[in-house]
């Protein structure tokens, strides 16, 4: 099973594929760590670069940034934002008004902040710098966590992403203003077949609750999705399904360097295969680490400090592993364009 949800992953990297290609095939890849999104993309195609991803962005317009599954910021291709915001969203618009409570945004401001962001981006991009300072001129609040919620507010009620990168920084637009009109909206139904067969495209063998944790839907839309797409799906071991036409994998890739936040990590209620005993790769506020992965476990952690990247080792890691995660050491420095440095290895 690990073997097959691997390489459903694309962690075999498959030559020849663009960073939509793996953005169209794992549908949505959590986005809040703006090094991790790209390096989830490195990890699963051969000769890109983090620019790649950026042009991506900014000048073909086919790839953006918005809060989606789980009230989370997610990467998506342009054309699954207009099926996925109506299905993900509408059901954390409680937990947005709460948050703006608790940070001192009554519905009066919030309304208007929604309003200036609006009206902001309808003339072209803006970074959030720039919108903080047109909130702030209006006396609608940004301190602390405030200006996020306004800006996810903004979000979920439709219109508002990030698509360009401006200065470093994914600057919010109109979605309408920057990919065009929007499509006819989806039956609920039909949205959520599809949503179970692009979920079991890059999880499966997965069952509705994985795609009920993953996606932030009900159990009950998750079991509707799935069963509305039967006819091409199989069982598998332990209850799960897959889709009929995908054949188990029994290989796992060569040694990798997987990003924070990987989608590893996030597709399924349980990541015990994958972490075993290494429960510290997720810490107790929910950041979850860079890690490598050996035979298809976690076996150390990495990180980088200016352009020097050290691999801690959390257990015996085998010389040929050892030289493997060097090598792709080397390949993480040149996606990200920082100078060729030799990996530093050490243990704990």
């Amino acid at each position: 099973m690990i073997a097959t949800r691997i390489g459903a992953q694309m962690l075999d990297r498959p030559p020849g594929h663009t960073p939509e290609d793996v953005v169209r095939r794992l549908l949505a890849v959590q986005a809040q760590d703006p090094r991790g999104l790209r390096l989830s993309i490195r990890s699963r195609a051969i000769g890109l670069t983090a620019r790649d991803v950026d042009a991506a962005l900014t000048e073909r317009r086919s790839l953006l940034v918005t809060w989606l599954n789980r009230g989370t910021l997610h990467l998506v291709a342009a054309e699954d934002y207009w099926w996925l915001h109506p299905l993900t969203t509408p059901q954390l618009a409680t937990g947005n008004a709460r948050r703006l409570q608790q940070e001192g945004v009554d519905p009066g401001q919030a309304d208007l902040g929604v309003q200036i962001v609006r009206e902001a981006v309808a003339s072209g991009p803006q970074t959030r710098s720039q919108l903080r300072d047109l909130l702030d001129a209006a006396g609608v609040p940004t301190a602390r966590q405030a200006l996020v919620h306004v800006l996810v507010a903004a979000s979920l009620r439709g219109d508002v992403v990030r698509g360009p990168v401006v200065d470093g920084h994914h600057a919010f637009v109109s979605a309408t203003a920057w990919l065009g009109p929007a499509p006819a909206a989806l039956p609920r139904d039909e949205a959520l077949g599809r949503l179970a067969l692009r979920y079991l495209a890059a999880h499966g063998p997965a069952d509705a609750r994985d795609l009920a944790r993953w996606a932030g839907i009900t159990l009950g839309d998750a079991r509707r999705g799935l069963g509305a797409v039967a006819d091409v799906l199989r069982e598998s071991e332990g209850g799960l399904v897959d889709l009929a036409d995908r054949e188990p994998s029994v290989s796992l890739p060569p040694p990798r360097l997987l990003g924070p936040f990987d989608p590893l990590l996030l597709g399924w209620t349980a990541r015990e295969p994958i972490v075993g005993p290494h429960l510290g790769l997720v810490t107790d506020n929910g950041l979850f680490r860079p890690f490598a992965l050996v035979d298809g476990r976690a076996v150390a952690t990495w990180g980088l400090a200016g352009s020097t990247l050290t691999v801690r080792m959390l257990e015996h890691i085998g010389e040929s592993a050892l030289a493997a995660l060097r090598a792709d050491a080397h390949d993480v420095l040149a996606f990200l364009g920082l100078p060729d440095r030799e990996p530093i290895v050490t243990s704990g």
